[in-house]
């Protein structure tokens, strides 16, 4: 691999509440997974953060979640296929018109949180995702875990499927992201998570957290925005990868 794409979560502050350091991040990331107003965000927030990424050749990709600002679209909502898809679509719609205002367009989709967890093996919901982003523009690609079924879906519904790896996350052995509900979900150590990352973008595998070597192939890594010290861990894995000859930019 000579080049890999680097994507944080961002946009994610709401009115008086400020979740990362979006502008910073930004010296560092080649894609920004942009909040669109269900999980985080609001128009104003989501506004600049538009205009900070255009501002910084970063590509603008769309973070669409569960209708759950309260819970920061980290839990589960049972709601209706069309529900669902009606939601991801209205998502898809709100950011585009504020990513054109500065002068862009929405370039990728990527689930957040529990909706991006559910759709690894949740059939009905991923179908819907994709119905969703499918009825928007046929042309955007959607970032997804390895493996999971929202991925083959994408696939199969012409979709460029592109599989990520998470630079602040620890792994299950069958490849699925440790509960943040557990111990040890989080790493914080920037210079195992480089390690980590290097290793990823070299011999495409990771190490789960109870030392099972994973087979992983990935186009994109994240660094979620919201993790303590985000800024300092995203210049470390960019700097990492740039000196193991990996070059960092946009999958689009």
């Amino acid at each position: 691999m000579t080049y890999i794409d680097l994507n944080s979560d961002v946009g994610e502050s709401f009115g008086n509440w400020t979740m990362g350091d979006d502008a910073a991040i930004f010296a560092s990331v080649s894609s920004a997974n942009v909040a669109c107003g269900f999980h985080a965000g609001d128009p104003s927030v989501i506004a600049q953060t538009c205009r900070d990424a255009v501002g910084a050749n970063v590509t603008i990709g769309a973070h669409v979640g569960y209708r759950d600002l309260a819970g920061f679209g980290r839990r589960f909502l049972d709601c209706s296929p069309t529900e669902l898809a009606d939601d991801v679509l209205y998502q898809l719609g709100a950011l585009e018109a504020l990513a054109r205002a500065a002068g862009s367009t929405i370039k990728y989709v990527k689930p957040h949180g529990a909706l991006y967890n559910t759709i690894v093996h949740h059939e009905v919901h991923a179908q819907a995702v994709i119905d969703a982003i499918r009825a928007f523009g046929s042309d955007l690609p959607v970032l997804l875990l390895p493996g999971s079924v929202a991925l083959a879906k994408a696939k199969s519904a012409g979709l460029r499927p592109v599989a990520e790896a998470f630079a602040d996350r620890n792994y299950n052995p069958d490849g699925t992201l440790v509960s943040r509900r557990e111990a040890n979900a989080v790493l914080h150590d920037p210079e195992i998570v480089t390690a980590n990352m290097i290793r990823l973008a070299t011999e495409k595998t990771v190490v789960a957290i109870d030392g099972t070597v994973i087979p992983m192939e990935a186009e994109s890594i994240c660094v979620h925005g919201d993790t303590a010290g985000a800024v300092a861990m995203a210049a470390a894995v960019r700097a990492g990868l740039i000196n193991a000859g990996i070059t960092i930019k946009s999958f689009v």
